[in-house]
């Protein structure tokens, strides 16, 4: 069950946020200038985001026990695969999407959608996410806090 809740959640959230909404928007709205074969530098991007992505919804559905819904959060601190480097890489993947978007077709509301993707989901990651995560979590949260960044990867030499 925890399975085919990640996946709903898959689709509602990310599917639209980072998916169907830049595209409808990419296709109704004219770029202000074109990036010609450049454009394509998107692909990389897109693949890199959606892989990432699918990787931290598996690890929240399996090493988690839980979904990134925050109603129905993972059961066990997930600090594995990419949250071993940044402590949200979902949404570091959402913004790599969504910087793809932008290249794709860069009209003012797509350039503009990072930043507020960005802005948003830092407002809620300082504001709820964090302080819930805390609670839930305690010192082994905590300990989480002090060894890995939140946005920017540090790599161990």
């Amino acid at each position: 069950m925890t399975t085919l809740k990640s996946l709903l959640f898959f689709i509602l959230v990310p599917g639209l946020l980072v998916g169907y909404l830049p595209w409808w928007l990419a296709s109704s709205d004219a770029p202000l200038f074109s990036t010609g074969l450049l454009r394509y530098l998107a692909l990389p991007l897109w693949i890199l985001g959606w892989a990432f992505m699918l990787w931290c919804f598996w690890d929240f559905t399996f090493r988690g026990r839980g979904t990134p819904a925050p109603v129905d959060p993972p059961k066990e601190l997930v600090a594995a695969g990419l949250y071993r480097y940044v402590r949200n890489p979902m949404y570091v993947a959402g913004i790599l999407i969504l910087l793809g978007w932008m290249i794709w077709s860069p009209s003012l509301p797509l350039i503009l959608t990072p930043l507020l993707f960005f802005t948003a989901t830092h407002l809620f990651v300082t504001l709820y996410e964090e302080p819930n995560l805390r609670e839930r979590f305690g010192s082994s949260y905590e300990n989480y806090l002090q060894h890995v960044p939140r946005w920017f990867p540090k790599f161990k030499k």
